[in-house]
């Protein structure tokens, strides 16, 4: 039976399919729903880890254990990772080990643009890459075998594009396995220095046999349509290439893309009178032609910067240019605001109006940065707010300290946030912390985390008390407010502020999103006392706009959470209870 599947679905069903018994991930966009999806077959036990080291020590453990494993990440989220994937790039597996990464070329929503086929050729680990659902749980399938073929983890690349569209998948039964037998193995599994040592050449002749396999592997393909003209591709961009140029050219698919093969490339490149590779990101194919004597062309057409697209392929392989109508004048941009009802709006306002300087951190409160609060100085990695805060005053002193704070999410903290806090109580800095607690994980479409008292299922689970956890780890001055109550707010972050000592406040309301939450009823504006002075829009509000120089409020989005009537001075906004 065929159905259509998001790659991140297609993915999960290979998972299923294969057999797979342990999945640990942390939730980044675009990878979260393979995680989601597999939590939904009973024959697979699934878990929101942490952090993503901490799921791929789990997938390891499952792995020298004898199941087959796998963890699952954003591209960014694979630095958090890159401590126990270098080092399982030595010992290899016993069961099969397959890591998702989802890259994010044109960072919808992401911080950087980085390519993880570096990652996989420094830890020397296996990656594969697919190019449409069909092929993510093929491959999928495919990974556990070659991870228990090569004794390596195997990596498969996914793309914002593969892993968020639909193709047509075809649903085979679940292949039970027994788990391989367990046997203690120091030399393999103990890296220390001298075992480690001993690994290293059995690495390098792996590599060397999996390049050797991808010469006639089914995986790395050739489409000869008898042109002039030659891709070297992988991945989306094939899908891309395809469709911009049917069967005028050749096709080199690579479904391996590291190690990547080097016979096939110049067997296929000497039939060819002219040579292009296409690849978002780095130049990694193409590198790796040129090394081998291959002469392509490749970033010269295409560039370093963002996604690729048919109508560019086009343009640069067969020069025609695009025909199509333009607007006269510019389209005004629309970008992410908070939602109606967010918790962290009314936290932002007061950090805005108080002009501190503010440490970001990644999550839906990074909008804090954007217009008309434009509350955030720094945001570099998930948990850095908090470290940047301490570096931030250590550089700058007491006075730094009085008008600085860093903020992170509930989720956040949980990730990577609490050795921060560490560091700011053991190395002694009068840090203050804002911990955004909004009893989910947000910006990934509410998943749980440690906070929350829920697991991945839903099931009720351990939460982590946030007050008794900063305490214990040695912040004495700890506080909690309620960020609808801005006046409130404002004056606990002037106090915790002149505090001689590091201190943290959690700022707790859930997520308006959330289902569980009851909103009260839509304010309005009295017109007859409204005077237009427009003070209300600087919370940024998406159900505040002005008409005829008055405010007005959208009923179908406000959800009464008042921090408006607090913004007026003229007692304009009224309640409808």
């Amino acid at each position: 039976m065929k159905t259509l599947m998001l790659g991140n679905e297609a993915f999960a069903r290979g998972l299923y399919e294969a057999g797979c018994k342990v999945v640990s991930s942390y939730p980044g966009t675009p990878s979260t729903e393979i995680t989601e999806a597999a939590a939904k077959y009973d024959e697979i036990y699934a878990e929101w880890a942490p952090n993503e080291k901490v799921a791929m020590e789990v997938a390891l453990g499952a792995s020298i254990a004898g199941v087959r494993s796998f963890c699952g990440m954003k591209h960014v989220g694979l630095n958090v990772a890159a401590d126990p994937l270098y080092t399982a790039g030595y010992t290899g597996v016993t069961g099969g080990m397959v890591i998702a990464v989802a890259d994010d070329p044109g960072m919808h929503s992401s911080q950087n643009e980085q390519d993880s086929r570096h990652h996989a050729a420094a830890s020397k680990t296996m990656m594969v890459e697919p190019s449409d659902s069909a092929e993510c749980k093929e491959y999928t399938k495919m990974a556990f075998e070659l991870s228990e073929k090569f004794d390596v983890p195997v990596i498969v690349r996914m793309s914002t594009r593969v892993a968020h569209s639909q193709s047509a998948v075809e649903l085979c039964d679940r292949e039970e396995r027994e788990p391989i037998p367990y046997e203690k193995n120091a030399a393999k599994y103990v890296m220390m220095p001298g075992n480690a040592i001993r690994r290293h050449p059995i690495v390098e002749d792996r590599m060397r046999a999996i390049a050797e396999y991808g010469e006639s592997c089914p995986l790395n393909t050739v489409e000869d349509n008898g042109a002039e003209i030659g891709i070297i591709t992988a991945g989306i961009c094939y899908q891309y290439a395809k469709e911009a140029l049917g069967d005028t050219v050749n096709y080199l698919k690579l479904g391996i893309v590291n190690p990547m093969p080097v016979q096939i490339i110049k067997d296929f490149a000497a039939k060819c009178k002219r040579v292009i590779v296409i690849e978002e990101l780095d130049d990694v194919i193409e590198t790796h032609c040129k090394k081998n004597g291959v002469a392509c062309q490749g970033k010269e057409l295409f560039g370093w910067l963002g996604e690729i697209s048919q109508t560019k392929i086009r343009e640069q392989v067969l020069g025609i240019k695009p025909e199509f109508d333009t607007f006269e004048e510019t389209v005004p941009v629309r970008p992410p605001v908070m939602c109606a009802g967010c918790p962290h709006r009314g936290l932002f306002y007061c950090l805005s109006k108080l002009k501190v300087n503010v440490s970001g951190d990644i999550g839906c409160y990074t909008l804090g940065a954007t217009a008309p609060l434009c509350a955030m100085d720094s945001t570099i990695c998930m948990g850095a707010s908090i470290s940047a805060l301490h570096g931030f005053n250590k550089a700058l002193g007491a006075d730094a300290e009085k008008k600085s704070v860093a903020v992170i999410g509930d989720s956040t903290f949980m990730h990577s946030g609490m050795t921060g806090l560490v560091n700011i109580a053991y190395n002694a800095t009068n840090s203050t912390v804002i911990i955004l607690d909004n009893s989910i994980t947000g910006m990934t479409g509410h998943q749980q985390n440690p906070t929350t008292g829920k697991n991945l299922k839903g099931d009720p689970a351990a939460a982590v008390n946030l007050e008794d956890l900063c305490h214990a780890i040695g912040i004495k001055s700890v506080r909690v407010v309620d960020p609808y109550h801005m006046a409130e707010t404002e004056a606990v972050i002037k106090e915790e502020l002149a505090k001689e000592e590091p201190s943290v406040i959690i700022s707790r309301r859930p997520c308006a999103l959330l289902k569980y939450v009851k909103h009260k009823p839509a304010l309005h504006c009295d017109q007859d006392k409204c005077v237009g002075c427009k003070q209300c829009l600087k919370i940024g509000c998406p159900a505040i706009s002005i008409h005829n120089k008055k405010m007005v409020i959208d009923h179908t989005q406000c959800v009464g959470c008042g921090i408006c009537t607090e913004m007026c001075k003229f007692s304009a906004i009224k309640g409808n209870d």
